[in-house]
């Protein structure tokens, strides 16, 4: 099963011929409940992740309690639709980009299930090569950059976002992580495409980011970002096959995975 973790103003994926599922995990309940449905002849769980009207800001969303709720109903690859902030003047709002690395500057966040049994997992390149490759193929598609993910609920400063761009990094974004690492830990394979919602306040001189502009930017463009969505679901091969993700092969785990 695939696995589709909606971001903000990505509340839904499918219509009324979705079942719905509540779940419960070892971690707390999940956003909201998991929508299934078919995309193409995949079967898809959605899960918004702010939850169906946004009741989580980033620093809240329950990220254990998403991704093992996911895996617990079979689900082993997933996208991850998400808004960010462009630190690079030609990558507009609008733009979509697939990242390939991301840096962590958020703090406090429940980021592993190994809290016990010495357990280290691989993570030098954190998304899926195939499930990139699913969505890089489209012409109106950017293949990589470095997002760095922030704290949040507050936006940068103008001097965070200059020096977040000064070190290299193209995108900007609340969400990323612990997401990421969390769908590792439990081999699931894992891909971010970033919708670009705004230029972050270091990129233009007199600009900054208001989340009434975010969520409009969002709307504006959540008709082809979701129809974007199933293209690269329709791309993915039926069969799981990739050993990239795979990152507990020869290790004994203090818990079975779900």
């Amino acid at each position: 099963m695939l696995g589709v973790i909606g971001g903000s103003g990505f509340y839904s994926f499918f219509g009324p011929e979705a079942r719905s599922v509540d779940l419960d995990t070892p971690y707390g309940a999940p956003s909201g409940p998991v929508t299934l449905g078919l995309v193409g002849d995949h079967e898809v769980a959605f899960l918004p992740r702010h939850g169906a009207g946004h009741e989580y800001s980033a620093h809240t969303v329950p990220y254990r309690a998403n991704m093992w709720a996911l895996r617990a109903v079979g689900v082993r690859r997933i996208f991850a639709p998400c808004a960010v902030g462009s630190l690079t003047p030609q990558w507009g709002p609008g733009t979509v980009v697939v990242p390939d690395q991301l840096v962590d500057r958020t703090r406090g966040r429940d980021d592993t299930y190994f809290d016990s049994g010495g357990v280290h997992v691989e993570f030098a390149d954190p998304y899926c090569p195939m499930l990139r490759a699913a969505v890089t193929g489209r012409p109106d598609v950017v293949d990589g950059a470095t997002m760095v993910v922030i704290q949040g609920p507050r936006f940068s400063t103008r001097a965070e976002s200059r020096w977040f761009a000064a070190a290299g990094f193209g995108l900007i974004n609340m969400t990323g992580y612990p997401e990421a690492v969390l769908a590792r830990e439990l081999e699931m394979c894992y891909a971010a495409i970033a919708l670009v919602t705004d230029l972050d306040a270091g990129v233009e001189v007199g600009s900054g980011v208001r989340t009434v502009d975010v969520f409009a930017e969002f709307t504006r463009n959540i008709g082809p970002f979701k129809t974007l969505v199933r293209a690269a679901i329709d791309r993915v091969a039926p069969e799981r096959s990739c050993t990239h993700c795979l990152a507990h092969e020869g290790v004994e785990l203090p818990f079975e995975l779900p």
